[in-house]
C-alpha cells in the first residue's frame, strides 16, 4: 500500500499533525506516504490561505524521515492549485523547490472555486463542466512542472447528474497529452467518501486512459485525518487491475517507479 495524496497540518484546510498521520499509516500497514500539502496560489475564498512555509515543510519531513525510517517510507511532495493565470509562478516556486511528487490539480475554474458552488451559478451543467475540462486542458498544454494530474474528474465531487455528458472529447485530449509528456494520473479514493460511485477519476475515464497506453497512476486517498488514510485502495488497486493495468506508480525525486499490482 502507497498512500500518494495526504495532507498534514501545513495544509489551510488539515488540522491533522503530519506525526499523526505517519504514525496512523503504520498501524494500518502501509508501507510508503506522500505529503502533498495545498499550495494553491490566489485561492477563491478568503477564509483559505493555501500557503505555508517551504523551509519548515522539508524541515519537518526529513525529521520524520530519519525518525521513522524503519517503519515507513515517507516522501515529499506537494498538490497545487493551477488556474492559468498563475502557470508562471508555479514554474518559479517549482524550480526552486526540491519536490519527490508534484500533484497538478484544478480546485478553481473561471475564477471561482469549486467547493462553495459559485462556479456552478448561471451554467447548467453541461456548461460547467465543458468550462473545467477545456480551461484544465488549456492550463496543461503548456504547463509541465508536475507528476500527476489529481482527480481529474473532481467538478463532477461538486455537481452530478446521471445523464450529463462526461466530455470525453476533451478528456481525450488531456490524456493524449499528458501521455506524450511522460506524466500520469492519480486514482483519488474521496471520490467514494463523497457521495459518488467511484473514486476520481470514474472507470470510464480510466479505460480511456488504459486505452491510449497510459500507465502512470498513483493511487492517493487525499486525507485530511488519520481515519481515511488508504481507504478504499484494495478496491482501487483490484478495479485497477480488472481494467488492465499491470503497475501502480510511486515516485523518488520526481522520477516514477513501478510497483507489480
Amino acid at each position: 500500500m502507497f498512500d500518494y495524496h495526504i495532507h498534514s497540518h501545513f495544509s489551510a484546510d488539515c488540522d491533522t499533525a503530519m506525526e499523526d498521520m505517519i504514525q496512523s499509516a503504520i498501524k494500518k500497514g502501509i508501507k510508503e506516504v506522500c505529503f502533498t500539502d495545498h499550495i494553491d496560489y490566489d485561492y477563491p475564498d478568503p477564509d483559505f490561505i493555501f500557503e505555508f512555509n517551504l523551509k519548515e515543510y522539508d524541515h519537518s519531513i526529513q525529521h520524520m524521515k530519519e525518525h521513522y525510517q524503519n517503519h515507513i517510507s515517507i516522501k515529499k511532495g506537494v498538490e497545487i492549485g493551477i488556474q492559468p493565470h498563475l502557470l508562471d509562478r508555479y514554474n518559479t516556486l517549482l524550480n526552486q523547490e526540491s519536490f519527490d511528487f508534484i500533484i497538478c490539480s484544478m480546485h478553481s475554474t473561471d475564477g471561482y472555486d469549486l467547493h462553495s458552488g459559485k462556479f456552478f451559478e448561471g451554467k447548467s451543467l453541461n456548461e460547467a463542466y465543458e468550462t473545467y475540462y477545456t480551461e484544465l486542458y488549456d492550463c496543461i498544454k503548456t504547463f509541465k512542472n508536475y507528476s500527476v494530474l489529481g482527480h481529474l474528474d473532481l467538478v463532477k465531487r461538486y455537481r452530478y447528474e446521471p445523464g450529463v455528458h462526461h466530455f470525453h472529447e476533451i478528456i481525450e485530449e488531456i490524456l493524449k497529452t499528458i501521455i506524450a509528456d511522460g506524466k500520469g494520473i492519480e486514482v483519488n479514493t474521496s471520490g467514494y467518501r463523497s457521495g459518488l460511485d467511484s473514486g476520481m477519476p470514474s472507470r470510464d475515464i480510466l479505460e480511456l486512459y488504459k486505452d491510449l497506453n497510459g500507465e502512470i497512476i498513483t493511487i492517493g486517498s487525499d486525507s485530511h485525518v488519520t481515519g481515511t488514510l488508504g481507504y478504499g485502495f484494495q478496491k482501487t488497486a483490484d478495479l485497477l487491475k480488472d481494467i488492465g493495468f499491470n503497475y501502480i506508480t510511486t515516485f523518488k525525486n520526481r522520477k516514477p517507479v513501478f510497483h507489480n499490482i
